[in-house]
């Protein structure tokens, strides 16, 4: 049997990344591949993360071989991880990559394997190579963590631009972000509406997920105050913990006059809720000002929600306007045209259809067949072929 290292986020941190690994190393399972995983015991120091909590413990393993190892910030550790993964002596190395302070953790375990094995293929799984918040020492910390990479594995032609722009000529498989299918299944809208104790009158948008400036949630409360929005019925639901300081948001929606329209949840959603929120929502809502690709997206999906998203980065890639959602420019006014365009879409239920048609081409099975088959582990997939 095949062996593939993982090295990410996975039980017990949480988040769209811990996600995104466990449920890969479940389809490897399912195509007769040992997956481990290897991820942190120490992800951040207290002090650079911005929420309240980096764990989720009501999260499951199902199964997998998760390894809490990897101390970011100390580099013994660093050598004793790499140690520990060469003694698997695994035939893939897939590390998930997606902000430069952890560059250096990275690259050295990266380095080291490399040393001590020649016979393992190292893949980098790149969310984003240049960061939506940029910081002194990023392209630094980037460079020394690709050194040692044979592959790049990318779910948007954003980001294979960006490994092309960096100067980096290693090969490349883009993918299609995969669906995120493990919520949990759709539930009538009015359990869901009850669920979140709200009423059932009127139409639901959703901004889900954690608030920073780039999500441009901002963007979005302004748009629900132009004036050729007045006359309809909606209200926006924001599910999400704020990195942000939150009472900028709140003092921004009462000089809006949008308090009676905006219900704010503002937590960390764990797993089991999830559901509720995506299956009580119409339409959901990224208003981003800039973005990589999205797995809120891969979610609304999943449940058959319309999205409204902006044309920033890899999102317009997934999105076909007016088909399966509608695609605005980053500007509130634009955005509010965007909203407008769902409101007075006359029979919804094709845009569910659409949606419905297009889950395939999101499914794992497509994803990691793929996948498997473009990086040599095996020799044949049922799905489409792309270029790497």
């Amino acid at each position: 049997m095949k062996k593939v290292v993982i090295i990410g986020p996975a039980y017990p941190l949480r988040g769209g990344l811990a996600a995104f690994n466990q449920r890969l190393a479940n389809e490897l399972k399912l195509n007769q591949i040992d997956p481990i995983i290897y991820t942190f015991k120490l992800q951040y120091p207290a002090f650079l993360f911005p929420g309240k909590s980096q764990f989720d413990m009501d999260q499951i393993r199902n199964g997998i071989d998760i390894h809490s190892s990897i101390n970011s910030i100390n580099p013994a550790n660093w050598y004793k991880v790499a140690q520990e993964i060469v003694v698997h002596d695994p035939d893939l190395i897939i590390c998930h990559y997606w902000i430069p302070f952890l560059g250096p953790s990275l690259g050295s375990i990266l380095r080291l394997i490399k040393k001590k094995s020649n016979q393992s293929k190292i893949v980098a799984l790149v969310d984003n190579l240049v960061p939506h918040e940029r910081r002194w020492g990023d392209q630094s910390f980037t460079k020394y963590f690709v050194a040692p990479v044979d592959y790049f594995l990318v779910l948007s032609g954003k980001v294979k631009k960006e490994i092309r722009n960096f100067g980096i000529n290693k090969p490349i498989i883009q993918l299609i972000h995969p669906l995120y299918d493990h919520y949990g299944p759709l539930v009538p809208r009015q359990e869901a509406i009850n669920h979140l104790g709200l009423t059932s009158d009127i139409t639901n948008l959703l901004f889900f997920g954690f608030v920073r400036k780039y999500k441009g949630l901002d963007l979005l409360l302004r748009a629900m105050a132009d004036s050729n929005l007045r006359n309809y019925q909606f209200r926006l639901i924001i599910a999400g913990e704020f990195y942000e300081k939150e009472e900028k948001y709140r003092r921004l929606i009462e000089s809006l006059e949008l308090t009676h329209q905006v219900i704010i949840h503002s937590k960390y959603i764990p797993t089991e809720e999830v559901k509720f929120y995506f299956s009580a929502a119409d339409l959901v809502v990224l208003p981003y000002r800039s973005a990589s690709q999205s797995g809120i997206f891969q979610i609304a999906s999943h449940y058959l929600k319309p999205v409204l998203i902006t044309n920033v980065g890899g999102l317009p890639e997934i999105v076909e306007d007016g088909i399966n959602g509608f695609i605005s420019d980053p500007d509130p006014t634009l955005i509010a045209k965007g909203i407008k365009r769902f409101l007075d879409y006359g029979n919804q239920q094709i845009l569910y259809t659409n949606i419905e048609k297009a889950k395939e081409k999101f499914s794992w099975k497509r994803f990691t067949g793929d996948f498997l088959r473009q990086i040599g582990l095996v020799r044949h997939s049922p799905s489409y072929k792309q270029k790497i």
